[in-house]
């Protein structure tokens, strides 16, 4: 079952027999699937272009997404599994190697790549106090990419938060642009229900318009990038000391959102996170805006721009009292 991609340099799509995986642990477990880590004999298919055939990278750690009460699994999630795994050579999403099958539950496993480092929530847990700024404006930049690339595909992701932004090293001191990537595309629901009107996902990190109702669009993906924004700033959970119920949908909906502020972070950075989650999705920034934004002020604090414009937003990070000086990536 091997579905060839149309980049020479991507993996290729294919069914993975079970017993090709040794060294299956649990990792993760939630509400629709339970994570494993796993090494994959063959490996994942992938075009080399000097000796032009397809090669394998053998003994490969992967995980395996084992999805709960996939037997009667449809053709439409399959198709959408198949769409999410389109064009992963790129840095900044994961990649999806294929399908496989648990022999005793005969339920269905994605194979995805495996991130050693965890999720952004865990990742800053542990490198907290090295997370400066430049750090900061670096995932962020890794993350706008990679939303950037899933929206020109004309996918909208519906579950992004800090659970589904990976990182594939524990190490910062070997932070790189290819280390973070986003997962779970369209893959947060019942194997059975694909219904993009239903409300998936971690509820601070969801737009009121969606919480409302209405479907999801790239503009709700902005949203939930401004809440990982304030993640990022500020190492705290969006809404962490309430109750994820109806009166804090209620309250989104009204246009509450987490408290920040200046000795935080910078002005500029506010700004752009508050129009990423304004109430109105007319007025959210574009995923090719948000990511052209971020990376000016990464030219702007490293002193790549000299504009006396652009020049206020070093400034601002170096008043914001967690701006760490020195650490050039």
């Amino acid at each position: 079952m091997l579905s060839k991609i149309n980049d020479l340099l991507d993996i290729v799509f294919e069914w993975i027999p079970y017993d090709q995986f040794n060294n299956v642990n649990e990792i993760d477990k939630g509400g629709f699937a339970t994570v494993y880590s796993a090494i994959w004999k063959n490996g994942p298919s992938f075009y080399n272009p000097n000796k032009k055939e397809y090669l394998r990278h053998s003994n490969k750690i992967v995980a395996l997404k084992r999805l709960y009460n996939s037997h009667d699994i449809t053709n439409e999630f399959l198709n959408e599994i198949k769409e999410y795994s389109i064009d992963r050579h790129s840095n900044n999403i994961l990649r999806i190697y294929g399908l496989s099958q648990d022999p005793v539950t005969k339920e269905y496993i994605i194979v995805l790549e495996y991130a050693e480092g965890g999720n952004f929530n865990s990742w800053v847990n542990k490198n907290g106090e090295k997370f400066s700024w430049l750090f900061k404006i670096n995932t962020l930049l890794n993350i706008s990419n990679g939303l950037k690339k899933i929206h020109q595909k004309h996918i909208v992701h519906r579950d992004l938060h800090t659970g589904n932004i990976l990182f594939f090293t524990k190490n910062i001191n070997v932070f790189s642009n290819s280390i973070i990537s986003i997962s779970d595309m369209g893959l947060c629901g019942e194997v059975g229900k694909i219904d993009k009107s239903c409300i998936y996902g971690v509820m601070p990190y969801v737009a009121p318009e969606v919480l409302r109702g209405m479907p999801y669009t790239q503009a709700a993906d902005i949203y939930s990038f401004g809440m990982i924004m304030y993640f990022a700033a500020t190492g705290r959970q969006p809404f962490a000391d309430c109750a994820h119920d109806e009166l804090l949908a209620l309250d989104i909906c009204k246009g509450s959102r987490p408290k920040i502020d200046e000795l935080e972070a910078p002005k500029c950075y506010i700004d752009l996170m508050k129009i990423c989650w304004d109430p109105n999705p007319g007025n959210r920034k574009k995923s090719d805006e948000t990511y052209e934004q971020i990376l000016m002020f990464r030219k702007s604090y490293r002193g790549e721009i000299f504009d006396t414009e652009k020049g206020i937003f070093k400034e601002q990070f170096n008043k914001s009292y967690k701006s760490h000086e020195g650490e050039i990536l």
